[in-house]
């Protein structure tokens, strides 16, 4: 399958000649939402993603959908960021996960980001990072993605985004566990979140902009 190269425009504050850029589409969606002004500031089955930095707590009651947004691909990922880390691109919490979608060291590494410090000093970056690791998931995930949405389980709706986004948080392999064992086998990450939480919090987002890719890679200039 021919692969897909595309660049990303950099935040003026950080470079204007700066690009990013990953095998399959545009990781911030900006051709399908031009002329939006908002925008803040895994993983394989043995790393996930440690998730509700604790100084948090008191900022979330309940994620929404950005109005400007609605249900998009965009609003998907803002609330994902949202959640994670309050949208802090250079945020560590205390179990040493990264940046606005907090990602562990190794998920990084498996689409292919080994330098830390630059990953948490780039957002465009870390927007790259997010959708290579979605599309990662999605394809680890398409046959459950297919057989479990629209169907209920402990009381709560599984649809495509809320699947991802519990990949996100727990990896896919402990979704496939809490999917087939139809919620029998829950998993909580080390601040006591559920894979069930997500489901929820993160259903019916359209999330058909990320394409499925088996071994998405996060290609970095040689001159950055």
């Amino acid at each position: 399958m021919k692969k897909k190269i595309v660049k990303f425009s950099v935040l003026p504050l950080i470079a204007a000649s700066m690009f990013y850029s990953f095998s399959t589409k545009e990781a911030l969606g900006t051709e399908e939402f031009e002329g939006t002004a908002f925008l803040t500031s895994s993983l394989d089955e043995f790393n996930y993603t440690v998730t509700e930095h604790t100084d948090l707590a008191m900022l979330e009651t309940k994620v929404k959908a950005y109005p400007e947004l609605g249900k998009s691909y965009l609003a998907f990922k803002e609330a994902v960021g949202f959640k994670e880390s309050g949208g802090n691109y250079k945020v560590v919490n205390e179990f040493g996960y990264l940046g606005k979608y907090q990602f562990g060291r190794g998920t990084l590494e498996v689409i292919g980001i080994r330098d830390t410090n630059l990953f948490l000093n780039e957002p465009h970056l870390q927007e790259a990072a997010f959708y290579a690791n979605t599309a990662r998931n999605k394809w680890i995930l398409r046959r459950d993605i297919e057989r479990f949405s629209g169907k209920t389980i402990n009381g709560v709706e599984i649809t495509e985004s809320g699947i991802l986004a519990a990949a996100h948080l727990a990896g896919p392999g402990n979704v496939k566990k809490y999917l087939r064992s139809w919620g029998a086998s829950d998993f909580n990450d080390g601040f006591g979140t559920s894979i069930k939480t997500y489901f929820k919090k993160f259903a019916g987002y359209d999330t058909s902009y990320v394409e499925a890719e088996r071994l998405p890679q996060v290609n970095i200039p040689s001159e950055v």
